[in-house]
C-alpha cells in the first residue's frame, strides 16, 4: 500500500509558490481526459477532521469546473434503501471523459455502520466482497479509480477538532459524531487497516497521505492524481483500442447448447384452451404481484430471444396482470452516445425498480455475451469476463430481495423465416423486420453457441433461466404466465 507522506510543515510562501504549476497540470490534465476513452474517480476518505471537505474544494478550485462532477452521499434517502446497497453509486458514475470525486463512497457507510457498532464482522466481510469486485469492474473497463486516505494520527485528531470548535466560522464541523469518532479513535483505525488491506488490488489501489499539515496534504493529493493520470494514460495508449471481432465461434459450456437444442418445439395450444387458462393464470398472477408489493418486493423480468420469438407479445400479455403504474417496460436498442461513455451496464443500473414495483427489460445486459460477442462490439476478455459480472449483479439484487426472473423464448430456424416474411407482407407490422434481422439470421449457428454458453455459465440459483418453447405462441404466452407467476408464488414462500 503506497504511502505519500506530506511534508511535516509546509509554509504559506512554499506553498504559493508550487500552486500555480499545479493548476497548469491539472487543466492539462483534465483538456487530455476530454479525449481519453475513460473515466476518472477520484475517492477521498479518512479520518474524522481529516480534511476530507478542505481537499475536494481546494482541487475544485484548481480544476475546471465543467469537467468534474462531486458527489457525497450521505445517510441514504428512501429511494436508496429500496435498492441494494450499491445502487446510488452505481447511477452515479461519470461519463468517459470527465472527472467524478466522491466526498462520500461506498467506504463511509461501512466505517460509519462500524461507528455506530451496528455491523458484524461478517457483515462487513460481505461488503468488502462486493465493493472490491466493484472496484475491479470499473477498473477492468478502463476506468482510473484514484483512492486517498487522509490519515491523522490520534494526537493530530485531538488538535484538528479543537482547532475546528475554537472558530465559530467552523465550529460546526466539530459535530458530536465526530468526537465519538475521537473517543473510539483505536477501534476505527482498526476497521480503517482492515478496508485498506481488503480493498488494495490491481487497478484500485490505496494511496495514504499523511493530513497533518493541510497545505502539504493538499499538494500531495493533486500530485498523486497526476501521476496516476500519467501512468494510467500511457498504459492506456498502448492497448488496442479496436475490439477484436469474432471468428470462429467455439463453445466455451457445450451443456448450455445441449439443453438449448433439446427444448422441444412442437407444443400445440388451441385458441379456446389459451383464453381459458390465460384468465385463470392472469388472475393468479395479479394476485402474486400485489402480495410481493405488500412485502415490499420488487421484481425484475428479463426478456431475451431469437428475433421474432414474440417477446413484445408476451410482455403485453404479462403486463396486463399488473396496474400500469406499478410497472415500466425498458426496450433496450442500440446504445446512445450517453450510454456509450458510460459502462455498458449503466443503462440497466438506472431502472432498477424501487420496493413494490416491476421492470421488464425487453432485452438486456446480456447482449453483452450475445451481440456484443458476436459482432464484434467488445474484446474476448470483455465478454468473458462478463458472465461473472452478471451473476454477481443478479445476485446483488436478490439479496436485496428483488425477485428476478430470467426468460430465454426460442423458435425453430424455420418458424424465424416464416415470422420474418409474414411481417415483410403485413403492412402494419414491416417496422419490425430490417437489415440486421437478415444479417443476425445468417449467424444463426453463431447465436446458437453464444445463447447456449450464456444459460450454462449465467444460470444460477438465485436467477435461473426459464426456457420457453416459443414456435406456438398462445402455448409461450401462456408458459411464461405461469412461470411468471409460480416464481413469485415460490419467492414469497421463502
Amino acid at each position: 500500500m503506497a504511502k505519500a507522506n506530506a511534508d511535516t510543515r509546509l509554509s504559506k510562501k512554499a506553498y504559493e509558490a508550487r500552486v500555480p504549476g499545479l493548476r497548469e497540470q491539472l487543466i492539462q490534465l483534465q483538456v487530455r481526459l476530454k479525449e481519453a476513452p475513460f473515466k476518472i474517480l477520484l475517492i477521498v476518505a479518512g479520518e474524522e477532521g481529516c480534511g476530507r471537505g478542505e481537499v475536494i474544494n481546494t482541487l475544485s478550485g484548481w480544476l475546471d469546473p465543467r469537467g468534474v462532477e462531486t458527489f457525497a452521499f450521505r445517510e441514504p434517502t428512501d429511494e436508496e434503501r429500496e435498492r441494494p446497497l450499491m445502487w446510488r453509486y452505481w447511477r452515479c458514475l461519470p461519463s468517459e471523459g470527465r472527472l467524478g470525486i466522491f466526498a462520500g463512497s461506498w467506504y463511509t457507510e461501512a466505517l460509519r455502520e462500524q461507528a455506530r457498532g451496528s455491523q458484524m464482522p461478517a457483515q462487513l466481510d460481505h461488503e468488502l466482497a462486493r465493493i472490491r469486485h466493484f472496484e475491479k469492474l470499473l477498473a477492468d473497463s478502463g476506468t482510473l479509480i484514484v483512492k486517498v486516505w487522509l490519515h491523522l494520527s490520534k494526537t493530530d485528531q485531538r488538535r484538528r477538532l479543537k482547532e475546528l470548535a475554537a472558530d465559530p466560522d467552523t465550529a460546526w464541523r466539530a459535530t458530536d459524531e465526530a468526537h465519538h469518532h475521537h473517543r473510539i479513535y483505536a477501534r476505527l483505525a482498526r476497521t480503517a487497516e482492515k478496508i485498506r488491506t481488503a480493498t488494495h488490488q490491481l487497478g484500485a489501489p490505496w494511496t495514504v497521505v499523511n493530513a497533518a499539515d493541510p497545505r502539504a496534504r493538499n499538494l500531495s493529493v493533486a500530485q498523486l492524481l497526476l501521476s496516476r493520470f500519467a501512468a494510467h494514460q500511457k498504459r492506456q495508449s498502448v492497448k488496442t483500442t479496436a475490439p477484436v471481432r469474432a471468428k470462429a465461434t467455439k463453445s466455451l459450456k457445450p451443456a448450455g447448447l445441449r439443453r438449448l437444442l433439446s427444448l422441444p418445439l412442437d407444443q400445440k395450444l388451441s385458441a379456446s384452451d389459451y383464453e381459458e387458462k390465460r384468465e385463470k393464470w392472469l388472475g393468479r398472477l395479479n394476485r402474486a404481484v400485489r402480495a410481493a408489493q405488500a412485502k415490499k418486493r420488487s421484481v425484475v423480468f428479463v426478456f431475451e430471444g431469437w428475433d421474432a420469438a414474440g417477446k413484445g407479445g408476451a410482455i403485453r400479455r404479462l403486463t396486463s396482470a399488473i396496474d400500469a403504474r406499478d410497472y415500466r417496460v425498458i426496450p433496450i436498442a442500440k446504445p446512445t452516445d450517453e450510454e456509450k461513455a458510460h459502462h455498458y451496464r449503466w443503462r440497466f443500473w438506472r431502472h432498477v425498480p424501487r420496493a413494490g414495483l416491476v421492470t421488464l427489460y425487453d432485452r438486456s445486459w446480456y447482449g453483452r455475451v450475445l451481440v456484443e460477442r458476436l459482432e464484434g462490439f467488445c474484446t474476448e476478455k470483455e465478454w468473458k469476463r462478463a458472465y461473472a459480472e452478471m451473476n454477481d449483479f443478479e445476485e446483488q439484487l436478490t439479496e436485496h430481495g428483488i425477485i428476478v426472473i430470467k426468460f430465454w423464448m426460442h423458435v425453430s430456424r424455420d418458424e424465424q423465416l416464416k415470422r420474418f416474411r409474414e411481417r415483410e407482407g403485413t403492412v402494419y407490422k414491416q417496422h419490425k423486420i430490417n437489415a440486421e434481422d437478415w444479417r443476425n439470421r445468417r449467424k444463426w449457428h453463431a447465436y446458437e453457441i453464444a445463447v447456449g454458453d450464456m444459460l450454462a455459465l449465467t444460470h444460477t440459483p438465485f436467477a435461473p433461466w426459464h426456457l420457453i418453447p416459443a414456435n406456438n405462441k398462445r402455448h409461450a404466452r401462456l408458459q411464461i404466465l405461469k412461470t411468471a407467476t409460480k416464481a413469485i408464488e415460490n419467492a414469497l414462500a421463502t
